[in-house]
């Protein structure tokens, strides 16, 4: 695995609107393998502190996802002159 796509992939495990399903289908990585990789690429502290903030996230699992959650939104985003 290359180091940008090592990088991507921690970058997207951190963020709280990107679910696992989405790591699989990019990077063929479940959530276990997601765990795995955090904790190796990760320092003891920062792997407990994304485990604790990921845990029970309905956000990170497409199947417990409400509508609400579908997409950011920046109010600005959309603005017509």
């Amino acid at each position: 695995m290359q180091a940008q796509d090592l990088s991507r992939i921690i970058e997207m495990a951190w963020e709280d609107r990107t679910p696992f399903e989405a790591i699989q289908q990019l990077y063929g990585l479940n959530e276990s393998a997601v765990i795995r990789l955090m904790r190796q690429q990760l320092n003891p502290n920062s792997f407990k502190l994304w485990r604790k903030r990921m845990s029970g996230r309905k956000t990170k699992h497409l199947a417990l996802r409400g509508f609400e959650f579908s997409r950011a939104y920046c109010p600005q985003q959309y603005k017509y002159q």
